[in-house]
């Protein structure tokens, strides 16, 4: 039995726990620092099993020798946006809390994949990277996936089709400056110029850059964790189906797309040991530029951290 670890108990990281247990992947470790809270939630998801048909143990912990040996962690734990913060804002906090994470993730699964959610997610998986040592195939971010699942559920409401129809593609750092590619982002296998004109592409890729924000400002408190959540169980059954799947992440970079030493989203093929490839793909001068707008936002907060 597979053994993943969700660090981080709020809204994300306990759906994420969720997921993984209907999706049936492995036992689940949640932790949190605070008393009760993994405990709590783990019980009422273990309860929750009869009913859902998993058949999976999750246990609440708030000690770090529970995550000993799990093949995943999962990397959820931070503050989450409130309305009129950037996901900039976060990093002196949540880099502080990562450190942290790193090195206990060191001490008890050394072995592991890092899985990283927190934001700001390019900067953090660079930390991450950087903090465990491990290898750069085992560590990397969701960001793209959840991207281009905004951008697939956009394209699929304003063409009026089934959002499995859809498969859309978003680069670049998971913030203001991500570049969504219209161009690799169809119906069907038809691109959406096909049936969009460019003024509502432009809308709906706007929408995708501000969807994060979008949510923060419903709720007033908290940020969004069903789509994170969802794209975060589809990443880990790459990996444990060894599916090579294609998505979007944040991956460390060493001359790809002509940027070194910083994690930025990429197209990759995604298995059983982590990042099998990085995929170089054609973009236009106008997106090459973009990237690079991206990349420069990122470097720059990796700039702040302490490594």
């Amino acid at each position: 039995m597979n053994k993943i670890s969700v660090v981080g108990a709020g809204n994300v990281g306990a759906s994420t726990a969720q997921r993984l247990a209907e999706g049936k992947f492995g036992d689940i470790v949640l932790l949190d620092v605070i008393p009760g809270l993994p405990q709590g939630k783990a019980l009422d998801l273990m309860q929750a099993a009869p009913l859902m048909g998993y058949d999976v143990n999750i246990k609440g912990t708030n000690d770090y020798a529970d995550i000993e040996d799990s093949d995943i962690v999962i990397i959820t734990a931070g503050i989450a946006r409130k309305p009129g913060m950037t996901r900039d804002d976060l990093l002196n906090i949540n880099a502080k809390i990562t450190r942290d994470v790193c090195g206990n993730i060191k001490q008890y699964a050394p072995k592991s994949i890092v899985l990283t959610v927190t934001n700001p997610l390019d900067i953090i998986t660079y930390a991450v990277y950087k903090y465990t040592g491990f290898e750069k195939k085992k560590v990397f971010g969701m960001s793209g996936l959840l991207d281009s699942s905004r951008f697939a559920s956009f394209v699929a409401k304003e063409v009026g089709c089934s959002v499995k129809d859809v498969d859309a593609m978003v680069l670049g750092g998971h913030g203001d400056n991500m570049v969504p590619l219209p161009q690799y982002t169809t119906v069907s296998g038809i691109p959406i110029s096909e049936f969009l004109p460019q003024e509502t592409i432009d809308r709906l890729i706007k929408r995708t850059i501000n969807a994060g924000a979008e949510i923060v400002s419903f709720l007033m408190e908290g940020s969004a964790f069903y789509a994170p959540s969802a794209a975060v169980a589809s990443m880990v059954d790459a990996i444990i189906n060894d599916s090579g799947r294609m998505m979007p992440a944040s991956v460390y970079l060493e001359g790809e797309y002509g940027f070194n030493d910083v994690c930025l989203g990429v197209p990759i093929k995604l298995g059983k040991i982590g990042v099998e490839k990085i995929i170089e793909i054609d973009l236009t001068p106008e997106q090459k530029a973009s990237l690079s707008i991206s990349e420069g936002a990122v470097r720059s907060g990796i700039e702040k951290l302490d490594i």
